[in-house]
């Protein structure tokens, strides 16, 4: 049997663990995101990241420790572009996307080049995860559905109405800061297997799908999560059957399950 075989190899076993926990994380984080017009935030931090690994192989340091806390100082600088007058999210974000890649870029063509293991963070490689990454992914993603789950009347209070939550009494920028570090340190966990290029697919089409096929957010936040990991999965063992890099593979199963949610939708309405 094909599962059988694929989870017989201790790599693919790391990738699923690893994935389903990181999937999950994003798909949770994403709803919010998504209604906040927050969607591209995983891909200015994926960026952002990038640009860290890149300097972290550069000066012999650890990527992702390094990549963490300045992928962390980077969501706090979006949050605060954003809230300005004269900045707006999607210009925020654009700004620190293109000049993180930037960065990276020149710091990897003057130094190591095009290494493998920078070739794996740009666009992902199930081969290039370790134990320690998946102790890391285990430990950082139950960090993030812990607080989640703790904070969710909060982060649902922000995602509808900052004004009426601020109103109340509510610290708006305190839970947007810790929405802004979860989506980080998910990201940050999830470039090593799906890659810089692709990480945010995780938090975008998950989202869109269950806000086709529900309205009420918990019902949104449980579908997206159910359909993430069962994405990553279908992605994953099609990248096993037809030897196709893994994060192209999930994030074609996200593709095609977000068109058949809109067939759905569509059908519904008629």
């Amino acid at each position: 049997m094909i599962i059988l075989e694929m989870l017989s190899w201790p790599f693919m076993q790391r990738a699923l663990i690893a994935g389903v926990l990181v999937s999950l994380c994003c798909a949770l984080l994403g709803v919010s995101l998504v209604l906040k017009r927050y969607s591209m935030i995983g891909d200015g931090l994926s960026h952002v990241s990038f640009g860290a690994l890149a300097i972290a192989v550069a000066l012999g340091f650890t990527p992702l420790s390094f990549s963490i806390p300045v992928v962390i100082a980077a969501a706090f600088l979006l949050l605060r572009m954003a809230g300005r007058p004269h900045w707006n999210s999607d210009a925020a974000i654009a700004v620190v996307s293109a000049s993180s890649l930037a960065v990276g870029i020149i710091v990897i063509s003057c130094t190591t080049g095009m290494t493998t293991d920078v070739d794996n963070y740009m666009f992902g490689s199930v081969l290039a995860m370790t134990d320690a990454d998946v102790a890391l992914a285990v430990l950082l993603s139950a960090a993030v559905l812990t607080l989640f789950v703790l904070f969710y009347h909060k982060l649902f209070a922000i995602t509808f109405d900052e004004s009426f939550s601020r109103a109340t009494g509510l610290k708006v920028d305190r839970y947007n800061t810790l929405l802004a570090i979860l989506t980080a340190l998910t990201i940050v966990l999830g470039m090593r297997m799906m890659g810089a290029m692709l990480i945010s697919s995780l938090i975008i089409f998950p989202a869109l799908t269950a806000m086709r096929l529900f309205k009420r957010f918990r019902s949104v936040v449980i579908c997206s999560g159910v359909t993430s990991v069962a994405c990553f999965c279908a992605g994953l063992t099609a990248s096993f059957v037809l030897s196709t890099p893994v994060g192209a593979s999930v994030v074609a199963a996200d593709l095609c399950v977000f068109l058949l949610s809109c067939l759905v939708s569509f059908l519904r309405h008629r």
